[in-house]
C-alpha cells in the first residue's frame, strides 16, 4: 500500500475542522442580517468570528504550499485558492469574505474524495440560495427604492433567479445587488446544465451496461455454438472412425478361410 503524502494526510485531517468553520462563518454573516440592526458586541463577534474563519482557510492554503513537493507547480495548479485567500485583502467588504470563503470551501470539499456530485451539487444549490438571499437582503433593504425588505422575499428572489424563471415582482436596485444577480443567474444556468449533464451521462451509463451485457451473452452463445459444432464434428469423426473399423474387422472376417 503506497504511503500517503504529508499534504494528504494533511487535507484528509483538516477536511471536518475547515467544513465546521464553514458553518461557523455562516451563522456569523447571517446573524447580523437577520437580526437588524444587531447589537455592536453581536456585530463585533460576528465580524471577528468572520475574520478568524477566513484565516483559518488562509493558514491551511500556506500549510498546504509548505508540504507540498513542488512548490511552485502546486500554486500554479491552485491559482483559485491563491484568489480567493488575497480577495478579502483587497477591500474589506463583507461580501468579499463570503466570495473567499464559499471558494475555499468548494476547493476543499472537491479534493476530498468522500464528496459525491450530487452531494456537491445540492450544497450549491442550498449555499447559493442561502447565502445569495442574505447578500442581496443586506444591500437592498437599505436602499429608498429597493423592495426586497425581507427575508423571504429575498429567498423569493433568489428562487426565481437561480431557475432563470424571474417573475419581477422583487428586483435589485442597487449595483451590487444586480451583480449578486448576475452571478445567481449564471450559477443557476451552470447547475442546471450541470444536472441535466449528470442525469444523461447516468442513462448513458445504464444504456452502456445493458448493452455490455448483451455482447457478453452474445459472446458466450457464440462460443457455445462454436464449442456444439466442434463437439458434433468430433462425435461424427469418431463415429465414422468406429464404422470404418467395423467395416474392416468384417471384410478380415469374411476373407479368413472357413
Amino acid at each position: 500500500m503506497k504511503e500517503q503524502s504529508a499534504q494528504g494526510r494533511w487535507e484528509r485531517h483538516t477536511q471536518r475542522p475547515l467544513m465546521a468553520l464553514a458553518v461557523v462563518f455562516t451563522v456569523a454573516y447571517a446573524v447580523p442580517i437577520v437580526d437588524d440592526p444587531p447589537s455592536r458586541s453581536v456585530s463585533v463577534a460576528c465580524t471577528v468570528a468572520e475574520w478568524a474563519v477566513w484565516g483559518a482557510f488562509a493558514v491551511d492554503y500556506l500549510v498546504r504550499i509548505a508540504l507540498a513537493e513542488a512548490r511552485r507547480e502546486y500554486v500554479r495548479r491552485h491559482w483559485p485558492d491563491l484568489f480567493a485567500v488575497l480577495l478579502p485583502l483587497l477591500q474589506p467588504l463583507r461580501l468579499l469574505r463570503v466570495v473567499s470563503t464559499l471558494l475555499l470551501v468548494g476547493r476543499r470539499a472537491q479534493m476530498a474524495s468522500q464528496v459525491r456530485l450530487t452531494t456537491y451539487i445540492g450544497g450549491a444549490v442550498v449555499g447559493l440560495l442561502m447565502f445569495g438571499s442574505l447578500a442581496v437582503l443586506s444591500v437592498e433593504r437599505a436602499s429608498p427604492e429597493g423592495n426586497i425588505r425581507t427575508l423571504d422575499d429575498a429567498l423569493w428572489w433568489s428562487f426565481t433567479t437561480m431557475t432563470t424563471v424571474g417573475y419581477g415582482d422583487h428586483a435589485p436596485t442597487t449595483g451590487v445587488g444586480r451583480m449578486l444577480a448576475v452571478g445567481l443567474m449564471l450559477s443557476g444556468i451552470a447547475l442546471l446544465g450541470l444536472v441535466t449533464a449528470n442525469i444523461a451521462a447516468w442513462f448513458i451509463s445504464r444504456f452502456e451496461m445493458d448493452d455490455m451485457e448483451e455482447r457478453r451473452q452474445t459472446a458466450a452463445i457464440t462460443t457455445l455454438t462454436d464449442e456444439v459444432r466442434a463437439l458434433r464434428a468430433e462425435v461424427a469423426a469418431l463415429s465414422g472412425s468406429m464404422g470404418a473399423r467395423e467395416r474392416l474387422g468384417e471384410r478380415v472376417g469374411e476373407e479368413q478361410p472357413q
